[in-house]
């Protein structure tokens, strides 16, 4: 087993290299056929790796759960079961042993039922995106090197998901980052692009220096860096050394899941090519801190303080970006701020206690964000525009889309039969028990409660405002001055720039008329079709353990936000139904000034200290030098004139150096 996960990790890292290297071979030639054919090499070379690899872990999952691949032979179990962290029901294997002088550190990877879970959806998601991209940006000329990243990051995400120790995570964690800010910053000729994916690096940069001290701080107590020594060593640490692990890694933790304080890069990240934000940004790197979280959960629930910050973290997030995704006009923005909701719920469903929930939540809402991402990059494609005010009347036009786009929104909002109903209840019941017995305190515990019941409502509003604007009512008919029309917004490039999801449309009278929707190309909507289906029946694996009142109840909120949007959109279609936010809508639509809020406290003053540095540094320190160099051509200067080229002062020098010699000697003699 562990062979076949090396594999996995493997191939798609071998594709990575080969895309880098070999797409444009012979002669790396550029332009018109040339070009062609290096994207048609640089698709096979990612789907390929990509579908074995996604064959691979399934297979893994399936003889763990079946009992054929794990040691002593019984099934795979849930994740928070005392079996699994025990190791009963994990396979482990060790590659080598790198002697450090202090801490060891080993290169092994571990399979286990968490591990098994989390390797499927990550294939699957990447291989409906390289299947995907290959319609989404046909005729990039750059898509040899955006596929080599997507199969890059792949293998990383892997890497940390089958990891046995907390460096070897560290590292995919790590190369993660680079393969996001490389992929949201795809199209970097637009300047918003580039800052947002600087954006990003940074951001996540900031959270992660916290995450290497906190694996730091664990291995040096712990005397190893294996996951399992450190799990096994936990009862054995002082409650401030599991505290302060426990806190430094929420760091990192907040900053790859876009959590409340670090949430702030992902709205802007979706500046990338639609297929990034359903890869990176919905269903796997933001998912890697809430699947770190689950590994390490020992080390948290040793904690409670941490598991309190946790909360209120996570009830701040889910309730504020849901609030913020309701006053977005940009179709990627609001699924943005749905994904930050969402990673909170896991993050409240582990800060109460149940970590199984979390990672059931985290699973399903993996294949249920995917598949919106993905229809709403068929819309974008469609329309050519990511705002919803330029959207409406997309159901006759895009029929699958609205299928499967429909499913996709009924599992976030959680109405059965989709996947989101039986994942949420999970995450509701696991965050209610915790108001009677629970590691919460009572307040953190009573906000996390109310803030989720809550979120249920403002999320049926926000879901069902994005589906009626984009799929009903009538398109607007915009005025345009005469001659081709061009949009550039979000994924929305000049057709010279980017064939694939630009949509460059000739109008007569100065205006865009609402017939003009583009064909969705085949290649596009059969991963779309393929997604719909775990989004659809995943939750079904859940069934046995619904709870019916909570779930009645979590539907009937839900179903109560979107009664209120739809009542606002009935009474008036052509008007935007996040006017119910009244005064609030303004600060909602700008996430509550938290972008303001850091430019303020940090950015500027940050600014301003590096041109001071940057003054002091051309003023003092290089004028030190430049002031030095000017000393030295001005003495040089004087000596010059000694040195003229005429021999008779050269004569007249040395004779009056012989007198004045001999007149020293006569005098002082």
């Amino acid at each position: 087993m562990i062979t076949l996960a090396a594999l996995a990790i493997l191939l798609p890292f071998l594709a990575a290299a080969c895309g880098l290297l070999g797409s444009r071979l012979p002669r790396g030639l550029r332009g018109g056929a040339a070009d062609v054919a290096a994207g048609r090499r640089a698709a096979w070379i990612a789907v390929v790796p990509t579908a074995i690899s996604t064959a691979l872990a399934i297979w893994l999952a399936y003889t763990g759960w079946t009992g054929t691949g794990a040691t002593p032979g019984g099934p795979f179990t849930l994740p928070d079961s005392a079996a699994s962290r025990s190791g009963g029901a994990t396979v482990t294997g060790t590659l080598d042993v790198i002697d450090t002088g202090s801490v060891p550190i080993s290169v092994g990877l571990l399979v286990d039922g968490l591990s098994a879970s989390i390797a499927v959806l990550v294939t699957v998601v990447a291989l409906a995106v390289q299947i995907y991209s290959i319609g989404y940006l046909g005729g990039d000329r750059r898509y040899p090197s955006y596929s080599a990243f997507i199969s890059l990051f792949t293998s990383a995400m892997l890497l940390v998901v089958y990891a046995a120790d907390l460096l070897v995570l560290y590292v995919g964690w790590e190369i993660m980052g680079l393969c996001s800010y490389l992929l949201i910053g795809h199209w970097w000729e637009d300047r918003a692009n580039s800052r947002a994916a600087v954006k990003a690096f940074l951001v996540t940069r900031l959270g992660d220096v916290g995450f290497l001290f906190g694996v730091f701080v664990l291995g040096t107590a712990a005397g190893s860096f294996k996951i399992a020594d450190v799990i096994a060593a936990v009862p054995q640490m002082s409650s401030g050394t599991v505290t302060a692990a426990g806190l430094l890694l929420l760091a990192g933790v907040a900053g790859k899941s876009a959590q409340v304080p670090l949430h702030v890069w992902l709205p802007d990240a979706m500046a990338g090519p639609t297929p990034i934000s359903a890869l990176i940004h919905a269903a796997t790197m933001v998912a890697a801190g809430i699947f770190v979280v689950a590994r390490l959960y020992p080390v948290f629930l040793g904690s409670g303080p941490t598991l309190d910050v946790l909360a209120v973290l996570a009830a701040l997030g889910m309730l504020g970006a849901a609030l913020a995704a309701l006053a977005q006009d940009d179709l990627k923005r609001v699924l943005a701020y749905s994904t930050i909701s969402q990673l909170a719920y896991m993050a409240g469903a582990l800060a109460a206690g149940s970590e199984s929930a979390a990672i059931f939540h985290l699973v399903t809402h993996g294949a249920f964000k995917a598949l919106l991402f993905l229809c709403a990059g068929a819309v974008i494609h469609a329309v050519g525009s990511n705002l919803m005010s330029a959207m409406g009347g997309l159901r006759r036009g895009l029929p699958v889309v609205f299928v499967t786009m429909t499913i996709g929104f009924a599992a976030l909002m959680g109405l059965p039969p989709a996947s989101g109903f039986f994942s949420k209840d999970e995450v509701l019941v696991a965050i209610e028990r915790a108001l009677s017995a629970g590691p919460l305190t009572d307040a953190a515990a009573l906000l996390l409660y109310g803030c989720a019941l809550a979120t249920v409502a403002v999320t049926g509003a926000y879901a069902t405002r994005a589906w009626l604007r984009t799929f009903f009512g009538e398109r607007s008919v915009s005025a345009l001055p005469s001659g081709p029309a061009t949009a550039h917004t979000g994924d929305v490039h000049t057709a010279t720039a980017h064939t694939a999801t630009a949509h460059t449309a000739t109008v007569h009278a100065g205006t865009v008329h609402a017939g003009d929707v583009h064909a969705v190309p085949a290649v596009m909507r059969w991963p779309i079709v393929v997604l719909a289906v775990p989004a659809l029946l995943l939750g079904f694996v859940g069934v046995a353990d619904v709870h019916w009142d909570t779930a009645a109840l979590s539907v009937v909120v839900a179903l109560l936000g979107a009664g209120v949007v739809y009542a606002m959109w009935r009474s008036d279609p052509s008007a935007d139904p996040a006017r119910v936010l009244g005064p609030l809508r303004v600060p909602c639509e700008r996430a509550f000034y938290a972008d303001s809020l850091y430019a303020a406290l940090f950015v500027r003053p940050v600014l301003l200290f590096a041109r001071v540095v940057a003054r002091t540094d051309d003023r003092v320190v290089d004028g030190a030098v430049r002031g030095s160099g000017r000393a030295t051509v001005g003495l040089a200067g004087m000596v010059r004139l000694a040195q003229n080229g005429n021999a008779q002062l050269y004569i007249t020098g040395l004779l009056a150096g012989v007198l004045l010699l001999a007149v020293g000697v006569v005098v002082f003699g």
